[in-house]
């Protein structure tokens, strides 16, 4: 028998073995080029089909090698817009995605399978608007209505997803929710061929940030998971059935389902950590509190559960249920080695929001208690509710704030003083119908003391002593007594004692002395400071009965004392910017506020007032309460501009991925002015100038009332564009898009040139006077509605009056012109007026102009018609010819003003009348 040769057959094998590998490598650099067109013709087919979305990348190409051992086409510098409405902005940017091409569906199908995804330094931007619409849906699906072909096609059935080193950014202006995932690395492998498969995948993030409503809760944060979660393709459902998070340290359980809907979502995820260490669930926290928590000795165990269930559709104000339950088991927590740690802290806190509406609040605090020392602190409340909760709360606490401040490390602040409570309150709170819980309790603060970094000196002394007291759960049985609040800053005491019985109809006796620096005691609490220097010195004691003063049985009422005020900001939600008082003393005397020499400015305005207010501490006390007064009021400058009121409009958080910070946008829309319901006033007002949608009056005086949130004019004089006009006129806003006015008018002998260059409404009201010259008269009444920029809604108007014309030339006039041209008379291309009376009213946008006539160089003109507050035209005219107009030339005008149209006859066309729709 011959000896094997070993050396032979390894050589064979060698050979063949190379030849194999050399004839493989040939073919994956081939197999590309021979398949390369059908492959971007397949997949540029495909995307045309089925996507909804512009589609852009710079070039493709076809390989074994940029993801190797698949089989790869790879477009690069790839970017896809999104869905309407945000079909202009970008839903995918990626320096690479890459196509895994299935070999079996190449060489022996008719179309090809994409079995692999993926994206490489890609920015996935999904956005969904106020309305819920997302611009995500940029996949065309087929209509339910078809039924189902079999039919090979390009598919994206996948196998595989690879996601590296990318961002996602979600912002839903519906939701108020923004999340940045940055430095996002996925990998997702399973059967994903099948309609339902279960994806197994491992994510990674370096920087994790949650907003909701403008508010970080994560900042940040490190992910790292180990995912398994079911899809349906069909339905686009996820189900997440395993799913272990490290955020941080945290470790968290997530389950649950998510399925997209047309427009919203059904959601129901469960979040769970159960034994998690205290300090652990801090390092999920904002940005802010890893600082202190490194100073900071933590310790405890934590159970927490969190519940998001039902469907989103912002459009149909659907929204889901929320629910947490959180526990914390022997809490310790000391900042900084402190000699008085706060210990056995122990939190059981569960709460539920149905359809995430606040009104809905069901909070269970069955237990908040922890001790300093000796010292404790011990809370429960349950609260049904928000706008009329009910309540059951209990709160005591014998506690040192400095010793809890400097445990806690609120190192900011520094906190003195005995804080001590014992209250028990149980029952409805209902303002409207005059309920309250019934309670018991007293809230002591003895030798307080606050000092922040933001000024220099504390407030100091502060002594707090409060009971509360009602037995039968109503406002009539309420009673409150302070005596006495006092504290001291800047060498400056301050003391108010009352002691208030039966809000239904209080029983009041209040006291207070000393002065208040309102500038500089705000700075103590924020470095922001105020834009004036204000403070406020009191000397009052109030006592007396709330129905006594709405009766007018002042003879009852011990109100007296002054109040002095200089450079104080006063807010308030009917105006849309602060008003400044410069200076004011206000003397008390029952039921009276007098006040001399009040100087206050607006902005751009300016008011002296002198006078009295009646009824104020009603006013203050109760919403039912009416402020009453007389006063007189001059003024060197108004802008009615000013005090149009403001509604704003806020947008969506707008985030950039490389600052990570999503600031809340806002614009301001123009509202009518609104006047309080409860001022009842009546003043004397002299203005020597008013600006008004850039309209100026000079010389303004008149009795203006003010009642029921109305406001007359009676009598008002002022000067307009060196005319002396007299008006009355009503107002009052309805909302603050929406105001009635009635108006009256005389004014004598005004430039009819100047009031068109000057006067906006003249202009559009009386279009043809543009190139007129002369003096004219005007005595006219119109009411109507204003819009939410204080303009005239035109179809509203209705009214009339007369226009008188004493000497007038007409120059340039288009519908003159056009008589001229079309009868051959050049005389009455510019035709002179005067001593001619021309009636007019208004109703339904249309201005009915009735007969009248005038002569000019022998011509006798006949007008009358119709014309719109829009410019159309449908005026008819005789023009009497000379020399005394026995013969005329019977003319209609139709078109516009800008475009008249003059022919012959006296058949015109109407104009359509635009009725008011409210």
């Amino acid at each position: 028998m011959a000896p094997v040769n070993y050396k032979s057959i390894f050589l064979k094998v060698f050979k063949y073995t190379g030849i194999t590998l050399v004839v493989v490598l040939v073919l994956m650099f081939i197999a590309p080029l021979l398949f390369a067109d059908k492959i971007k013709e397949q997949v540029k087919k495909t995307a045309n089909e089925k996507l909804n979305g512009e589609l852009n990348y710079s070039d493709a190409n076809v390989s074994f090698f940029t993801h190797f051992p698949s089989l790869t086409l790879t477009l690069n510098d790839f970017s896809l817009n999104g869905s309407i409405p945000f079909q202009k902005e970008k839903l995918i940017t990626a320096k690479e995605v890459a196509f895994g091409i299935n070999l079996s569906s190449l060489i022996f199908g008719k179309a090809i399978k994409i079995d692999q995804i993926f994206l490489l330094n890609s920015l996935i931007n999904v956005k969904v608007s106020q309305k819920g619409e997302a611009n995500y849906n940029v996949y065309i699906s087929e209509p339910e209505t078809e039924p189902k072909k079999e039919k090979e096609e390009t598919g994206l059935k996948l196998e595989e997803i690879e996601i590296t080193n990318s961002k996602i950014i979600y912002d839903d202006r519906s939701t108020k929710v923004h999340i940045d995932a940055i430095g996002f690395n996925y990998v997702g492998n399973g059967d994903l061929s099948q309609a339902i498969f279960a994806l197994h995948s491992k994510a990674k993030i370096e920087k994790l940030n949650i907003i909701y409503e403008n508010e970080p809760y994560l900042m940040n944060k490190k992910v790292d998971g180990d995912l398994i979660t079911k899809i349906n393709t069909n339905s686009l459902s996820f189900v997440f059935e395993q799913n272990d998070l490290f955020i941080n340290k945290l470790l968290v359980d997530f389950t649950g389902k998510f399925d997209f809907l047309k427009e919203g979502y059904d959601i129901d995820f469960k979040i769970k950590s159960n034994k998690s260490n205290l300090y652990d669930l801090f390092t999920a926290f904002p940005p802010k509190y890893i600082t202190w928590l490194k100073d900071t000795e933590l310790k405890g165990n934590v159970d927490l559960f969190f519940t998001l269930k039902g469907k989103y559709i912002a459009s149909q104000n659907i929204a889901p249920d929320l629910s947490l339950d959180f526990k914390l088991k022997e809490g310790f927590v000391n900042y900084n080695k402190s000699a008085f740690p706060v210990s056995n802290l122990n939190v059981d806190i569960s709460t539920k929001v149905a359809s995430l509406n606040p009104e809905l609040l069901d909070l269970n605090v069955r237990n908040v208690s922890l001790n300093v020392e000796k010292n404790q602190l011990k809370a429960q409340l349950k609260m049904k509710g928000l706008t009329t909760p009910d309540i059951d709360m209990v709160l005591n606490s014998n506690i040192d704030l400095e010793k809890l401040n400097r445990a806690l490390g609120i190192s900011d602040i520094e906190l003195k003083g005995k804080l001590i409570s014992d209250v028990k309150a149980k029952g409805k709170y209902d303002q409207k119908r005059g309920l309250f819980p019934i309670t018991n309790g007293r809230l002591n603060l003895i030798n307080g003391f606050v000092k922040t970094p933001y000024y220099p000196n504390p407030i100091t002394d502060i002594n707090v002593n409060t009971a509360i007291t009602d037995k039968k759960g109503t406002y009539k049985d309420l009673s409150m007594v302070l005596k006495p609040v006092t504290f001291s800053f800047e060498g400056e005491p301050f003391l108010v004692e009352a002691d208030l019985k039966n809000f239904d109809d209080l029983n009041y006796d209040i006291k207070a002395k000393g002065i208040l620096n309102i500038s500089k005691i705000y700075k103590v609490f924020s470095q922001k400071g105020l834009d004036v220097d204000g403070f406020i010195k009191a000397d009052l004691a109030l006592k007396g009965i709330q129905s006594d003063a709405e009766k007018g049985n002042y003879s009852r009422l011990q109100n007296k004392g002054t109040l002095e005020i200089r450079n104080i900001n006063v807010a308030t939600e009917y105006l849309p910017k602060s008003l400044l008082i410069k200076e004011g003393i206000f003397r008390f005397k029952q039921d009276k506020m007098s006040f001399n020499t009040f100087l206050a400015s607006y902005d751009q305005s300016d008011f002296k007032l002198n006078g009295y207010l009646q009824n104020v501490f009603n006013f203050i006390a109760s919403k039912n309460g009416v402020l009453r007064g007389e006063f007189t009021l001059n003024s060197k400058y108004i802008n009615v501009d000013e005090f149009m009121s403001s509604t704003p409009v806020v947008s969506s958080p707008v985030t950039t991925v490389a600052t990570n910070n999503a600031p809340q946008l806002a614009t301001q829309e123009t509202g009518v002015i609104l006047i309080p319901s409860n001022l009842d006033l009546q003043f004397y007002a002299t203005a020597h100038k008013i600006n008004y949608q850039g309209l100026i009056l000079q010389d303004g005086k008149g009795a203006v009332k003010i009642k029921n949130g109305k406001m007359l004019m009676q009598n008002t004089g002022f000067n307009l564009i060196g005319c002396n006009v007299v008006m009355n006129a009503a107002y009052q806003g309805m909302n603050p898009k929406k105001a009635v006015f009635e108006y009256s008018i005389k004014a004598t002998d005004f430039d009819i040139k100047r009031a068109y260059k000057e006067v906006k409404m003249f202009r559009e009201m009386a279009s043809a006077a543009e190139n007129a010259e002369g003096i004219i008269s005007l005595d006219y009444k119109i009411k109507g509605r204003l819009n939410q920029q204080m303009m005239p809604i035109y179809p509203s108007l209705i009214g009339g009056g007369v226009l008188s014309i004493k000497d007038v030339k007409v120059k340039g006039m288009k519908m003159f012109n056009a008589v001229s041209k079309t009868t051959d008379h050049e005389a009455i291309k510019n035709p002179e007026l005067s001593k001619v009376d021309i009636k007019t009213t208004v109703k339904n946008n249309i201005i009915t102009i009735e007969r009248f006539k005038f002569k000019f160089a022998g011509f006798r003109p006949r007008i009358e018609g119709t014309s719109s507050l829009d410019g159309k035209l449908n005026i008819k005219m005789r023009l009497g010819l000379p020399p005394l107009g026995i013969i005329g030339i019977p003319l209609t005008v139709t078109g516009t003003k800008d475009n008249p149209k003059v022919k012959v006859g006296r058949k015109g066309d109407e104009i359509e009348e635009t009725q008011d729709v409210d």
